[in-house]
């Protein structure tokens, strides 16, 4: 297993391409490629990143009920991480399942579980988010680490984010800031 140089820990939520481009794509999102591909290369710790993944019966699961838009299913060009992301996940040396999380729902114990792993049951100083979508995975998985680790410092990047919408950007935003999760470049 990796031995993180320091106890701190970038997550990378769900940057792939049926979000940014794909079935639920939206200029916000593409707008924050930059930033996430910038955060991933300056970056010096632990770097995960999640990948939301879905079956071809996505339509008949409860979340497929109340988002009946197919996307990220396990395989397919729109559950493959966006280029430029990827890119920066290889010049990290971090493209690879120990490093990815794939996921069937928002967020997931498995995030932290990794995390306690990877840092050889160590805690984490701090854990930095940045993807998308703000209002769904991101907040998501901010609360889990939060509530895993409570004495870390868990913090997101609002620039490096997007949401669903831009209202619910900021809805998430304001609701992470009120359970003590530091929201930087706002």
């Amino acid at each position: 297993m990796e031995q993180a140089k320091n106890n701190k820990v970038l997550v990378v939520v769900d940057m792939q391409n049926d979000f940014i481009t794909g079935s639920l794509g939206s200029t916000e999102a593409q707008a924050i490629v930059d930033a996430v591909v910038q955060r991933i290369i300056d970056f010096d710790g632990l770097i995960l990143y999640t990948l939301d993944t879905h079956t071809p019966d996505y339509l008949n699961t409860k979340e497929g009920q109340k988002l009946p838009v197919e996307h990220c299913i396990a395989g397919t060009e729109g559950w493959a991480p966006n280029a430029a992301v990827w890119m920066a996940l290889m010049h990290k040396n971090v493209a690879d399942e120990q490093h990815m999380i794939a996921k069937d729902t928002f967020g997931g114990v498995s995030l932290p579980m990794r995390i306690h792993e990877l840092l050889d049951g160590n805690e984490p100083e701090s854990i930095d988010l940045v993807g998308l979508c703000t209002d769904i995975c991101v907040i998501s998985n901010a609360l889990l680490v939060k509530a895993f680790y409570p004495e870390a410092t868990i913090t997101v990047d609002a620039a490096a984010c997007a949401g669903a919408t831009p209202e619910g950007h900021k809805t998430a935003l304001s609701a992470m800031k009120t359970c003590h999760i530091d929201i930087v470049n706002e």
